[in-house]
């Protein structure tokens, strides 16, 4: 692909307020996806005080070409400590919003699903008025440990689908597009006052046509929330760049995706599944939900 176009130039982060940040994660022995991503918004989202959380990492049983996460078919043991580290830097940051993704677990019988429970639970007790998403795998779809998840109360349950189904096999190897649509769909079906959220890259060759029937897919699943950001490889060895996206064509994907009735779409070529999570507060008010 040629040079990267300009609008996807991201300005320097104010690296004061962007080390404390990482202070307190160095301090915690806590990991972001931020950093283990080479996520493109770091400095911006550490400079406002926020982070989406990797736990149960850094590596990954998992080896898809499009990720930057490291790769490890036997990753370290489950931290028992990690839920309450992760609650007191959450306490520390003095978080409205709080993200919390893990790496795939398959080596997990239950994918991970209780050590999400227990930072859920950790979390809600240590600062009861953050709101809590959490950014689950698929579970291999074990559907009791999503349950697992949900009865612990997170606000939102977000998956994501990444791409289009007919780029599964090359994108998301070990992974399963419909399985990805049921545990959206499961995820309603068993708590209904859960906001439910996806998210896809574009620029991996997909077509418009596909591109459509992924969003009108994941209304069929009643999913809530659609975020679209443009496809970064992270290094040579990785799935390489097929298209730039513009700006106004994202605009245009988010304005289809409203009219479909999606409760909200962040669409652009730097949205990533966790930036400007924080807007979900609003949502909530707009379009509030009760467990009764």
């Amino acid at each position: 692909m040629s040079v990267k176009p300009d609008w996807l130039r991201v300005k320097a982060p104010q690296w004061e307020r962007v080390g404390n940040v990482k202070e307190i994660l160095r301090d915690l022995k806590l990991n972001t996806v931020c950093e283990e991503a080479s996520c493109p918004n770091i400095g911006e989202c550490f400079h406002n005080g926020t982070a989406t959380f990797l736990i149960m990492g850094p590596a990954c049983t998992r080896a898809c070409p499009y990720c930057d996460i490291d790769f490890d078919k036997t990753p370290r043991s489950l931290d028992p400590e990690e839920p309450a580290n992760l609650a007191e830097a959450v306490r520390r940051m003095r978080l409205n919003h709080v993200v919390v993704t893990s790496v795939n677990r398959d080596d997990l019988p239950d994918g991970g699903a209780t050590q999400f429970a227990r930072c859920i639970e950790a979390i809600r007790a240590a600062s009861p008025g953050t709101t809590i998403e959490v950014l689950i795998p698929d579970l291999c779809g074990n559907w009791d440990a999503l349950e697992t998840i949900l009865k612990a109360g997170p606000e939102v349950l977000n998956h994501n689908t990444e791409t289009v189904e007919r780029l599964y096999r090359r994108v998301r190897p070990q992974g399963n597009y419909e399985r990805s649509l049921e545990l959206l769909r499961r995820s309603r079906a068993i708590a209904p006052w859960v906001y439910t959220k996806s998210g896809i890259m574009l620029g991996l060759g997909e077509s418009e046509a596909e591109i459509r029937q992924v969003m009108a897919d994941l209304r069929r699943v009643d999913c809530d929330i659609l975020t679209m950001g443009q496809y970064l490889q992270p290094t040579p060895k990785h799935l390489p760049i097929a298209e730039w996206v513009a700006p106004e064509t994202f605009e245009q994907w988010q304005t289809l995706g409203e009219s479909m009735g999606f409760l909200q779409v962040v669409a652009s070529p730097l949205t990533r599944s966790s930036y400007h999570a924080e807007q979900v507060r609003a949502l909530m008010e707009r379009y509030p939900r009760s467990r009764s």
